[in-house]
């Protein structure tokens, strides 16, 4: 019988092959958007899930406010993790990860190599993460000082081999450092990547201060623990180990003295399969992604198929009168309803897994540019997965049913008499399903157009906004592996090149995942928790201000005029409304360096405000003191002919060190780096809105030619009786035009508070402008004008005599 069913389905689709095309097509395209998204999500939602203890891992969250500057960060103090492990018996393990002195040279035979994926780590990492090992045993590895544990790709770019660098020694920062163990490289899906991991022994911090947080700390608790109950421990824990330490140098006595004062210091726990995407603290190991961003692509798939589903409906239906007979006379031989509807179900489910079958082909046709637009590194290993697999060979028996079982009970239930007569009576109203369908696809592809027109004017806001400095044509070159005196001399002989405007030491630099130095300041004498406030503290020479193009609005800037500069700080408008000084210049702010001992610095100037974060924040508090800050130099310069500019600067740094590669990156590139992801998403968004789009339209179109052919003779009439080609068009249309018009104004309402929620995201951004709905309401009027002219015109100028001359 399904044989029967099939041979049957074949040769109807065979019979009607345009629409059999038109179906295929946006089905395809449908099934190939959702398997691209679903490979998309479910890679994003397996972030840090391969460890063997995944689900009993979590990081140390700090949330502190001090004098009205916040911060969120995912680091916290160096001894939390070993107190947390003395103390509380539900913590099995801990390890840190300290990853503050960013990237280091390391020597590959002649050649010195910077190294970015690095970091110390402590002797039990591999107690807690789970990273299979290729030589040596891991779990030992870092116990002694000079350890240092390699993955395989690091181990082939620096000993060209696993087995070649096991018991070598590696040179990092001139000293050397023996190669204990080699591990696989880090899965793509881990919130962190590294390829060289230090022994902490070889650390040289100020080990003990509870109060300085630069430490990505991890704690094992025991199968069964509560995290959430756990975090209630964070307060004894302040009081215990924090308090004692911030009354040394303040009046505050007890954690009632830091609320009432307005302040806050907590932690908290995150659970590690968390971080990637529920994780908002700064202070990252690498680029987060976002639930926000799996939800609604989840939710774009689930729409996109649903419009591929919707359009087999309205074509299927759309044909329906060319099946009427033969279901009349199906009837009257006596086949069942459920017959029918089986047949009809056989034919959709053979469209879709004929639709599946060449959605699979786009999938691995187009995986590499999916990988290129998204970021990511998924193989087509990830189809053959099991769950994937079963998900892939499941879909066709699921989409099939789903798209064909309003077109197969409303071509069973068609009365034979009334078929075999002439009249197709199907009972009831059926346009109301179709119009909600219509309705329903074009509700969908306005949100997406709307929502990716506001992504893109989001992303031209960052571009063009004034962010308080200058950052066009400025070029930061890496001074690392040079020694102070080369870095100045080079510094001068390039000033002197025609194309320098001005160059400065700038190893802190206003953009995410540069140098950053906070800490506590006083605006008076005696350190209260009512005059305190943390801010930045950069350090900065004379030309930094000019060669970052900041603006200067009260004050000076440093100068070697003034032998007192050593203790002069400038501060930005943000620091000058926390101090709450009117006039700050001259005014004295204290910093707390030991138990008794303090720096008294003088304000001499107050700079503009700029975003030294990107603009999801608001801007923080921020100092720059006369300091040297030389492992970068930044070179403000003007020429058209920039590789030539680089090509000399290169030169002069090659000349003084063969050893060294030439690093050199542009203000502008890293700045926009920060915005990466919001770029991908917007990218993404417009490619999958317009595929949204062209199904939405593949199915306007044939709902347009189902009408057409239901009212074939009511335009026969209208011609004899004298109606234009225009005004049969108009009639045509209108009811699809006022279709479009009811989604927009469905739509509107939803795009407005989706986007408005997303714009939430970013403390500097655009206003949502009454155009950019109208302008989406026009796009979506000339699409569905565009797609309905070839039917509705079509149908207007057939020869009259053709559709009546049965009458």
């Amino acid at each position: 019988m399904i044989r029967n069913y099939l041979k049957i389905a074949w040769r109807n689709l065979i019979k009607n092959k345009g629409i059999t095309f038109i179906n295929t097509v946006g089905l395809s395209l449908g099934i190939c958007c959702f398997i691209l998204i679903a490979l998309f999500v479910t890679d994003e939602v397996s972030y840090d899930r391969f460890h063997e203890k995944a689900d009993q891992i979590y990081r140390i969250n700090s949330d502190i406010l001090f004098g009205g500057t916040e911060m969120h960060m995912a680091v916290s103090s160096d001894p939390m993790g070993a107190t947390l492990k003395k103390d509380y018996p539900e913590v099995e393990e801990y390890t840190r990860i300290y990853a503050s002195e960013g990237s280091k040279l390391i020597r590959k035979g002649t050649e010195l190599i910077d190294e970015y994926a690095i970091a110390y780590v402590d002797s039990t990492f591999f107690n807690v993460f789970t990273f299979p090992a290729l030589k040596g045993n891991p779990k030992t590895a870092l116990k002694a000082p000079n350890t240092v544990v390699l993955s395989k790709k690091a181990a082939i770019k620096y000993f060209n081999g696993v087995d070649t660098a096991i018991g070598e020694a590696l040179e990092v920062n001139n000293t050397l450092y023996k190669v204990t163990a080699i591990i696989e490289d880090m899965p793509k899906n881990s919130h962190f990547h590294l390829d060289v991991l230090l022994s902490m022994a070889n650390v040289d911090y100020n080990f003990g201060d509870y109060l300085s947080h630069n430490f990505h700390t991890y704690i094992v608790l025991k199968e069964g623990a509560d995290y959430k109950k756990f975090n209630n421990n964070f307060r004894e824990v302040i009081a215990k180990y924090s308090l004692p330490q911030i009354s040394q140098f303040t009046n505050i006595k007890s954690i009632e003295d830091i609320e009432s004062s307005g302040n806050k210091l907590e932690y908290s726990l995150i659970p590690l399969t968390d971080i990637h995407l529920h994780s908002t603290q700064n202070i990252e190991l690498s680029t987060n992604g976002s639930i926000k961003y799996v939800y609604i692509f989840s939710a774009v798939a689930l729409f996109i198929l649903l419009i591929a589903c919707t359009n087999f409906m309205n074509l299927t239906t759309a044909r329906s009168s060319g099946r009427a007979k033969e279901v009349g006379i199906r009837k009257v031989l006596g086949t069942e309803k459920k017959s029918l509807v089986l047949q009809f179900l056989s034919e959709s489910t053979l469209i879709v897994v004929l639709a599946h079958s060449i959605a699979i082909i786009f999938v691995f046709l187009s995986l590499e540019w999916f990988n290129n637009v998204s970021g990511k590194e998924i193989s087509i290993k990830a189809l053959l997965q099991p769950q994937f697999l079963i998900f892939l060979i499941l879909l066709p028996f699921v989409v099939g049913p789903l798209a064909g079982i309003y077109p197969a009970f409303f071509l069973s239930k068609f009365q034979p008499i009334s078929v075999l007569k002439g009249t197709l009576s199907k009972g009831g109203n059926k346009n109301s399903l179709r119009n909600f369908l219509v309705i329903f696809q074009f509700t969908t592809s306005i949100i997406l157009i709307i929502g990716t027109i506001v992504v893109y004017q989001q992303l031209n806001h960052i571009q063009t906004t004034d962010v308080g400095f200058n950052k066009d044509q400025v070029l930061i070159v890496d001074n690392s592996g040079l020694t102070n005196e080369t870095r100045k001399s080079l510094k001068s002989e390039i000033e002197q090149f025609p194309e320098v405007k001005s160059a400065s030491f700038a190893g802190y630099i206003p953009v995410s995942q540069s140098a950053r130095s906070d800490t506590t300041f006083n605006t008076g004498s005696v350190n209260t928790a009512d005059n305190g406030f943390n801010m930045q503290y950069w350090r900065a020479d004379y030309e930094y201000i000019e060669t970052m193009g900041m603006e200067l609005i009260a004050g000076r800037n440093f100068s070697r005029s003034f032998g007192t500069d050593s203790t002069a700080i400038i501060i930005n408008e943000k620091a000058v409304a926390l101090t709450g000084f009117d006039d700050p210049i001259g005014k004295k702010l204290y910093k707390t360096i030991g138990k008794d001992d303090k720096i008294v610095y003088t304000i001499i100037g107050v700079v503009k405000n700029f975003n030294f974060e990107s603009l999801r924040q608001d801007v923080g508090p921020l100092s720059l003191r006369l300091g040297d800050n030389s492992w970068r130099t930044a070179y403000r310069f003007n020429t058209a002919d920039v590789e030539g500019f680089i090509s000399k600067i290169r030169n002069k740094y090659e000349a003084v060190s063969s050893e060294l590669s030439f690093t050199y990156s542009f203000l502008d590139d890293s700045y926009l780096d920060m915005y990466q992801q919001e770029k991908r998403i917007g990218t993404i968004a417009l490619i999958f809105t317009v595929l949204a789009v062209i199904i939405a339209a593949l199915g306007l179109f044939g709902l347009a030619t189902y009408i057409a052919e239901q009212r074939t003779k009511e335009i026969g009439i209208r011609k004899v009786l004298g109606a234009s080609t225009a005004i049969i068009v108009k009639i045509l249309s209108r009811d699809f035009i006022k279709l479009i018009v009811f989604a927009f104004c469905i739509a509107t309402p939803f795009a407005w508070w989706f986007m408005s929620s997303w714009l939430r995201d970013f403390a500097f951004r655009i206003q949502l402008n009454w155009w950019v709905f109208g302008l989406t309401g026009i796009i979506t009027l000339l699409i569905a004008i565009i797609t309905l002219s070839f039917q509705t015109i079509r149908a207007a100028v057939a020869n009259p005599i053709k559709s009546l001359k049965t009458e």
